[in-house]
């Protein structure tokens, strides 16, 4: 999105941050709900729009929910706090003991008017904006400072999980900065982890950690991904943060409370580019502030992987009730093809209805809870970051 000469930050977190725990429980009720009642048997007649609240010794899992499934939320909630490892009260919450309050309701019968309709097609969920981006900065065709800083959190958790460091626990946090000189990332300036410990762990400059971090954070992750010359002026001893305050043991909900859809940046693109408004985890596709924001994304990076533009955005807007968007627009950030004709091509190649979002995208399966913690983009196992309408987006602008 942006040009010239500039420094860029972008930060992740690990699965075990309490907004990360409420996002992953409201995606797991999702998931429930369209393995017991799936959608295309249905004709999408269930709805989702669940949220999650959790502070010290307490979950509440809220919203409103129309389905024939019958959720057990407490087994559920449980099983997502066990997974995330919150199974000892050295971390401050345990999902044996923990409280956990049920206050779930029905969907609003006026918003189902609007989505639901006789045939096949489907009204969309909601109004809004969405937004979606793609550049040719890595493999994945993401921006360099969230990618960087996604693959450092799920390496925080690995070591964790696989007890590489047994004194890790659940909630950390990671923040990169690159410099950018004509729009284009030469050089990772400054790399932040913070992560909670044990007591146990600590001495008077929390050296262990330090020594971790450079052999099993930078050395595996940073190293083997990026080229050498963007680690050139880079300086561990420096540049590199970790625990900058010297202790984290207190963390997770015991220090911080959650609520589902507060880390949109962190699910998207690390500020690179605009956000349309809505967060994404609790919701069904219906609502296109969900599922139209992985479509934009989706468009964007066929159109960089078609190599009609080194940077992409897309943004599509929907009123409540109408299937087809109210507006297309498609911007190449003056590094592409010429926009109307980009514009041209993605009207006539992809379905962009609620229903053949849903249908494109294979968004009626439950994959939800995958998406919840690590981004909803740059991850190759949603059906969103396929590249196979490349060749087809080339010949339509030829």
């Amino acid at each position: 999105m942006f040009s010239g000469n500039y420094v860029f930050t972008s930060e992740s977190v690990t699965e075990g941050h309490p907004d990360k725990v409420c996002d992953q429980i409201s995606d797991a009720v999702l998931d429930e709900v369209y393995r017991q009642d799936p959608p295309l048997k249905n004709n999408f007649r269930c709805r989702v729009a669940c949220e999650t609240y959790i502070t010290v010794g307490l979950l509440i899992v809220g919203g409103e929910i129309t389905t024939s499934a019958h959720i057990d939320v407490q087994d559920l909630a449980r099983g997502v706090i066990k997974d995330i490892g919150y199974t000892d009260v050295k971390y401050g919450f345990n999902y044996q003991t923990c409280g956990i309050l049920n206050a779930i309701g029905r969907q609003s019968p006026d918003i189902s008017q609007g989505v639901g309709r006789k045939g096949k097609e489907i009204g969309a969920g909601d109004q809004g904006l969405m937004i979606g981006y793609a550049c040719n900065e890595t493999k994945e065709l993401m921006p360099l400072p969230i990618t960087l800083a996604q693959k450092l959190t799920m390496r925080l958790a690995e070591v964790r999980k696989k007890n590489i460091l047994k004194y890790i626990g659940p909630d950390g946090k990671s923040q990169v900065t690159v410099r950018y000189i004509n729009g284009r990332p030469v050089s990772v300036e400054k790399i932040v982890i913070s992560t909670q410990h044990t007591e146990d762990s600590v001495d008077k400059k929390t050296g262990n950690l330090a020594g971790w971090a450079k052999e099993e954070i930078i050395d595996t992750v940073l190293i083997p991904t990026i080229s050498k010359n963007l680690l050139k002026k880079f300086s561990f001893k420096n540049d590199c943060y970790i625990n900058p305050t010297g202790r984290f043991v207190i963390g997770g909900p015991q220090s911080d409370t959650g609520m589902t859809g507060r880390k949109i940046i962190v699910d998207t693109y690390g500020g690179m580019a605009p956000h349309g408004g809505g967060a994404f985890s609790g919701k069904d596709p219906t609502k296109v502030d969900r599922s139209a924001c992985y479509m934009a994304r989706y468009i964007a990076k066929n159109i960089v992987a078609a190599g009609l533009a080194e940077k992409c955005m897309i943004q599509l807007a929907y009123a409540i009730g109408v299937a087809e968007p109210v507006s297309i627009m498609v911007d190449s950030l003056g590094t592409g093809v010429d926009d109307a004709k980009l514009e041209k091509a993605v009207r006539k190649i992809f379905l962009l209805t609620p229903r053949g979002i849903i249908e494109t995208l294979e968004l009626h399966k439950p994959i939800y809870q995958k998406t919840a913690a690590y981004g909803h983009f740059g991850r190759n196992e949603f059906r969103w970051e396929k590249t196979d309408k490349a060749d087809e987006l080339k010949s339509a602008v030829r």
